[in-house]
This record gives structure tokens, C-alpha cells and sequence, in this order.
């Protein structure tokens, strides 16, 4: 049960910040942060090979990669959604 909070916690932690660099937070609330967060960790995981906050969310290592995967996840979203409102 600790280990889903620990994962909750830094996943809504890396989505906000990844929020904050791709400046989308005002569209995100709190849910939607902690989503982000957790599939850009999964897509950090497969695009760089390395570790994610999935399988070792102390690492910083694991942390950088899992932001990463979250910043490339909103650049995707929102080049959709660019796109499809022109």
C-alpha cells in the first residue's frame, strides 16, 4: 500500500512539473498531473531503456527519465490538439 502512495505521489509530482516546463497547467488539475506522470514514465521507460519512477521511484536517475517521457508525452498532446483545432 506504500508503495502505490510512493508512486502516486512522485508520479503527480513529475507530471506537475513536466506541467509547469510544457506551461499546460492551467489545463491540468491534480488527476490528470498524476496520469501524465505515470504514462510519461512509462514512455521514458521505452524510448530511453532505463529505469523508470515505475520500477524505482527514489532514483534520480529513474525521476529524470520519467520527467522526460512526461514532458515528450504533453509536446504529443498538444501537437494533437493544435492540429485538430486548425
Amino acid at each position: 500500500m506504500v508503495g502505490l502512495l510512493v508512486w502516486l505521489v512522485i508520479g503527480g509530482v513529475v507530471g506537475w512539473l513536466a506541467s509547469m516546463v510544457m506551461r499546460t497547467d492551467a489545463q491540468q488539475g491534480l488527476f490528470l498531473n498524476i496520469v501524465v506522470g505515470i504514462v510519461g514514465a512509462f514512455l521514458g521507460g521505452v524510448l530511453f531503456g532505463g529505469g523508470t519512477i515505475n520500477e524505482a521511484p527514489t532514483n534520480p536517475t529513474a525521476f529524470l527519465v520519467s520527467l522526460v517521457g512526461a514532458i515528450i508525452l504533453l509536446a504529443v498532446v498538444n501537437l494533437i490538439r493544435r492540429g485538430a483545432v486548425r
